[in-house]
């Protein structure tokens, strides 16, 4: 659907209906006209009453600290009806924005963290045998690159080729274990390519 001029501009609250039959009240956050695209403040149950009243008192999206935003994008084809239910305050303006930022360097950390946890599972110099071994391995033991090595439980190594013949250290019940899941992930890789492993 095509909007024109004033009907998706950025403060209006409108109550829409999709093309996909999903109904909802937002506020227009922005409209960019090339690529037909909207970004809207999806109103919970509990302000959709609000802004009926007094939408111009409040200024709906005002976020408290703490609170989450419901946000959409979508193509404003994919609007089928919409009717304006009234003009509110901009969304984005600066004074009503609030940012927290320790939980945004909170998130920043956490997901710096978790980066290096998964590039540390990918091996440098191996195989891709090598590393689908690993991955099986890590899915029910603990285990780390060491170089090329493979290592189980801190105890158990595995060289390439990666064989069971290959498995040295540890006791001998985490050795057959190791031995087992090697074993059993050769022969998983060898039925799904055939020849692409040897």
């Amino acid at each position: 659907m095509e909007a024109g001029g004033e009907e998706f501009a950025i403060g209006v609250v409108i109550s829409a209906k999709t093309t996909l039959g999903e109904e909802f009240e937002g506020q227009i956050v922005a409209f960019d006209r090339p690529s037909n695209l909207l970004v809207i403040h999806i109103l919970p149950k509990s302000l959709m009453l609000l802004t009926r009243i007094s939408i111009s008192q409040e200024g709906v999206g005002r976020a408290e600290r703490g609170e989450r935003r419901n946000v959409r994008v979508l193509k404003a084809n994919y609007i089928r009806e919409f009717s304006v239910v009234s003009k509110g305050d901009d969304p984005l303006d600066p004074a009503g924005c609030m940012l927290d930022l320790n939980a945004i360097y909170a998130r920043e950390d956490a997901a710096l963290r978790q980066a290096e946890i998964e590039a540390e599972r990918i091996g440098v110099g191996v195989t891709p045998e090598a590393q689908s071994i690993f991955d099986a391995l890590s899915k029910t033991l603990p285990v780390q690159w060491d170089k090329t090595d493979i290592v189980v439980m801190k105890e158990v190594r595995v060289r390439s080729p990666y064989l069971p013949e290959n498995v040295s250290g540890g006791t001998a019940a985490a050795n057959e274990r190791v031995k087992k899941v090697i074993d059993f992930e050769r022969k998983r890789l060898h039925s799904r390519v055939p020849g692409q492993f040897s």
